[in-house]
C-alpha cells in the first residue's frame, strides 16, 4: 500500500512530464491494480515489455523527485502550516485578537490546495 501511495504522489507531481503511454501503464498497474500479464494482454505486448515500461517510468519519476524534491517540499510545507495552525489555535484560545481567525482560514486553504 505504501508503494501505491508513493506512486500516486509522484504521478500527481510529475505525471505530466511522462508520456501518455507511461502514464497509462502506471495507471493500469498502480491505480487499477492490474497484473503485468493483464496489462500485457490489454496492450498487446509481452509481460516483460510491460514490466520494463513500468520499471523505467517509476525510475524516471523517482529521478524527478531526487532532482526537484517537490514531494519532499510539499510535506515540509504541510508540516509547517500544521504547526502554524496549532500555534494560532493556542493563541486564540488564550484570548488573542480576532485577526487570528483569518490567519487560520488562510492556513486551512493552504493545507487543502
Amino acid at each position: 500500500m505504501e508503494k501505491i501511495a508513493e506512486m500516486a504522489l509522484l504521478l500527481d507531481f510529475y505525471g505530466p512530464l511522462l508520456t501518455a503511454k507511461q502514464r497509462d501503464y502506471l495507471d493500469l498497474y498502480f491505480q487499477q491494480d492490474l497484473s503485468l500479464r493483464e496489462i500485457a494482454e490489454l496492450k498487446g505486448v509481452s509481460p516483460q515489455a510491460a514490466h520494463d515500461i513500468i520499471r523505467r517510468s517509476v525510475k524516471q519519476l523517482q529521478g524527478y523527485e531526487a532532482d526537484l524534491g517537490l514531494v519532499k517540499q510539499y510535506f515540509r510545507q504541510k508540516k509547517l502550516v500544521q504547526e502554524g495552525m496549532r500555534l494560532l489555535a493556542a493563541y486564540r484560545d488564550e484570548g488573542g485578537p480576532e485577526k487570528l481567525t483569518r490567519l487560520e482560514e488562510i492556513f486551512r486553504d493552504l493545507l487543502h490546495q
